[in-house]
């Protein structure tokens, strides 16, 4: 009996071994094949080189780190008024009312008194929001309106490429700042400071133009003018009738001292026609013997 079941026994501990190496095969093999996986998702890029090849093209737009579409909507208004007063000083006052209850400014002021008339001209600056009422006040409480102009300009357009522009220089100057620090030649040195000059002179520029944009539209502008007719008349005139016939009288003789003046002008000719006058009698008389 101990012969039969030996045979039997040795074969299910054949059979046994071979069943472990197959799973540790597959175990192995499975080992494998996640040792084969990319790597690339677990790795972080490693950082360029600063050489002179790297060096960014201005040309190219990157991705700005702020999104340029929440820009709102950049308006500009400007307005010009011309408006008849009977009396510059009382319409002074009532714009230095109007000027306060709508908290703009005065920015320039120019007076001219002529024989004619008198002129007051006001550069006027008013909060954006302030500006229709203001214009509103002067057409209704202050004189005859004569003339009035108002426009509007959309600047959102520009604004936004202005800031585009800077933000993309602004990415760049750090970039060659960091290039600065890292420069191994005094020549490299120097080119990568003058690149850096001019980005700060750029943004400067780009700085300033979305400023003069900034105040622009938050402070509209009017060109007003207040204008008064002077009358003249023999009832109100301040210039008596003495006055106006010695006006008259050098108005008169000036005139005759420009036409004397004319004359003498004309001398050569003068000279002229008494020698042809002379010569033409003096050959008829030839003519006629």
């Amino acid at each position: 009996m101990i012969k039969l079941f030996l045979p039997l026994f040795m074969l299910l501990m054949i059979t046994g071994c071979k069943k472990s190496e197959l799973e540790a095969s597959n175990s192995t093999a499975v080992h494998l094949e996640k040792l084969d996986e990319p790597k690339e998702a677990y790795q972080v890029a490693p950082p360029k080189a600063i050489s002179e090849k790297l060096l960014p093209d201005e040309n190219q737009s990157p991705i700005t780190p702020k999104k340029m579409d929440t820009i709102s909507k950049k308006i500009i208004k400007n307005g010009n008024m011309k408006i008849q007063v009977g009396d510059i000083k009382k319409a002074q006052n009532q714009v230095a009312d109007i000027l306060k209850k709508n908290n703009a400014y005065i920015q320039t002021e120019q007076f001219q008194n002529t024989d004619v008339d008198d002129n007051l001209d006001l550069v006027i600056r008013v909060p954006h929001k302030n500006f229709d009422a203001l214009i509103n006040s002067f057409s209704e409480g202050v004189g005859s309106v004569l003339s009035k102009n108002i426009s509007s300009d959309d600047v959102t357009e520009e604004y936004t490429n202005v800031s585009i522009k800077l933000a993309n220089k602004k990415i760049y100057l750090e970039k060659y700042r960091d290039m600065l620090r890292s420069a191994s030649t005094t020549k490299d040195m120097i080119e990568i400071q003058e690149t850096i000059r001019e980005l700060e002179d750029e943004i400067d520029v780009a700085e300033g133009r979305l400023r003069f944009i900034d105040d622009r539209v938050n402070y509209s502008t009017l060109n007003l003018s207040l204008y008064k007719e002077k009358v003249r008349s023999s009832a109100t005139s301040k210039i008596g009738f003495g006055s106006r016939f010695a006006d008259s009288v050098t108005e008169g003789w000036n005139s005759f001292v420009s036409f004397l003046l004319g004359i003498i002008s004309f001398w050569p000719f003068l000279l002229i026609i008494p020698m042809i006058i002379y010569l033409w009698r003096k050959w008829r008389t030839r003519k006629t013997k």
